[in-house]
């Protein structure tokens, strides 16, 4: 039976951190499959640079690659807008190929107002100061995902629900509680400052939606959040945006059988010639 596909004018998916141990991908990938849309935004940290692993890169996140240019080759605009773990691609900012470019930012004149999209880490002053600290973090923080898929099996095993140890650790602690507050006022600001309706970000893998205001005007700040955690995503459609979750779709989305245990893992030259096939049909097509 065909999948019935909900038809959206434009997704914006951020934090995917493909290529690490965090990543869902096996329930992006069934987001992915649900949806039909118009244009796509990837909005920084698709592809975990700055944790890659030569040894690990699941069959599950090819996929998620491959939808991405299956996309790409139907003609739907797909923007590619780095972030920091993907910050090696910033050279390529401008870059072309068919209705995929790489950028560092993009600006939209929607049907009820421009929008401002860019990934939002340059408001860190750990990566403009302390590059070596903010890197030296994204370990800590994927080892604490380690630590809470573990602990998630045997929740699963115990009968009870899946925790996520950061968000409780990011919700209990003052100063990380701060950062996301000055985060989304600073984006806000510059954002009235310059007349956007709309500005969206990603980065602090914090879904929201909400209007913020200043003595000088109200803005609206979105935040698509990540697929680590929250795994959310923005939509825009008939001039309505949602921020929606995995959890609260997933009993309309089409399932996705995950691979073998034993296929997990694809070596490096075959990732490499698998990512040369794709890009050779997407420009065929």
């Amino acid at each position: 039976m065909p999948i019935h596909k909900r038809e959206i004018d434009l997704i914006v998916l951020s934090d995917l951190h493909l290529g690490t141990y965090g990543c869902r991908a096996q329930e992006l990938l069934q987001y992915m499959k649900s949806v039909k849309p118009k244009r796509v935004i990837l909005n920084g940290d698709i592809i975990d640079i700055w944790q890659f692993k030569k040894s690990y890169f699941p069959k599950t996140h090819m996929k998620v690659v491959k939808q991405l240019m299956s996309w790409i080759a139907d003609g739907v605009q797909v923007d590619y807008i780095t972030g920091n773990h993907d910050e090696m691609l910033r050279k390529f900012n401008g870059f072309e190929l068919g209705s995929f470019k790489i950028c560092n930012k993009v600006m939209l004149n929607l049907p009820d107002g421009k929008a401002w999209i860019f990934h939002g880490d340059v408001f860190d002053v750990t990566m403009k100061y302390s590059k070596w600290l903010a890197k030296l973090g994204a370990v800590g923080y994927d080892t604490l995902i380690m630590i809470n898929i573990f602990v998630n099996w045997c929740s699963k095993r115990l009968g009870k629900d899946r925790i996520s140890l950061s968000k409780k650790i990011k919700n209990s602690v003052k100063g990380a509680i701060k950062f996301i507050d000055d985060f989304e006022q600073t984006a806000a600001d510059i954002a009235i400052d310059n007349d956007y309706e709309y500005v969206i970000c990603g980065h602090i893998h914090q879904p929201q939606h909400r209007i913020i205001e200043n003595e000088k005007g109200a803005v609206n700040y979105l935040n698509s959040g990540d697929w680590i955690e929250n795994l959310s995503a923005l939509e825009y459609h008939n001039k309505t945006w949602k921020l929606v979750t995995h959890e609260e779709l997933f009993d309309n989305l089409p399932q996705v059988k995950p691979d073998p245990e034993e296929d997990l893992v694809l070596e490096t030259d075959h990732l490499f010639e698998k990512l040369v096939e794709e890009f050779n049909l997407m420009k065929i097509s």
